[in-house]
């Protein structure tokens, strides 16, 4: 059986104050085993985000616990939780927050501005994601020079960059074409067969159909389908 390498317990996020309050995540608890490919859907506005956005260290919880890897990264410290997302987590997201005067060779790069790897080496293996991904010929181009689908394989690439054990995304294809859908999807299924755990939050069936583990979010409640 797979370790567990993320696991919620009792997880609520809580947003606003006094009167105004609203009730994000109620009490999640969830499993997800360590090289997994997990999908997270549910309707709109539901928690599926917030979700996310708390397994990967962006937001902190309103009561519960999230444990990555055995750690219980709720008790970081803001320091703690920024080596934690630079070691052990990449992150995908919905409009690729690509660098726009940066090449994509160069946005690959800046994920490694702190590893302490000599320039050499960060670019050297900037070009290896590259050809991972299927996108050498576009080097030396810019984010405007390259369709949504290079964009988000330039996003996939450079959260790989540190050699993360999990891949975060949230709505990886849901800025693209059917085309550049299908393309970004081939890759992100080689980048689980490299052994990395995968979760995403996804309104797309395909991707859905395609995972081991699929987590419904409705109502700020988490349940497993299947």
């Amino acid at each position: 059986m797979n370790n567990i390498i993320i696991k919620t317990q009792n997880l609520e996020k809580v947003y606003g104050g006094g009167k105004v309050k609203t009730h994000a995540l109620k009490g999640v608890d969830i499993e997800i085993a360590e090289g997994s490919f997990t999908c997270i859907i549910g309707p709109s506005g539901h928690g599926k985000s917030t979700l996310l956005h708390l397994i990967g260290g962006l937001d902190r919880p309103s009561a519960g616990s999230i444990h990555i890897g055995g750690t219980d990264i709720s008790q970081l410290s803001d320091a703690g939780l920024s080596l934690l997302r630079a070691k052990k987590i990449g992150f995908v997201f919905q409009f690729f927050n690509l660098l726009q005067n940066l090449t994509a060779l160069e946005n690959i790069q800046t994920a490694m501005m702190f590893s302490g790897l000599p320039q050499n080496e960060q670019q050297a293996r900037a070009w290896e994601l590259l050809e991972l991904v299927g996108l050498t010929d576009k080097a030396h181009a810019k984010p405007n020079e390259l369709s949504g689908g290079q964009q988000q394989r330039v996003s996939i690439a450079r959260a790989l960059a540190n050699d993360p054990g999990i891949l975060l995304m949230d709505e990886p294809t849901g800025n693209l074409d059917s085309a550049s859908e299908e393309e970004v999807l081939k890759h992100i299924l080689a980048v689980h067969k490299m052994g990395k755990t995968v979760v995403i939050v996804t309104h797309n069936n395909e991707i859905a159909a395609q995972a081991e583990t699929v987590l419904q979010v409705r109502d700020g409640r988490a349940k497993r389908q299947g």
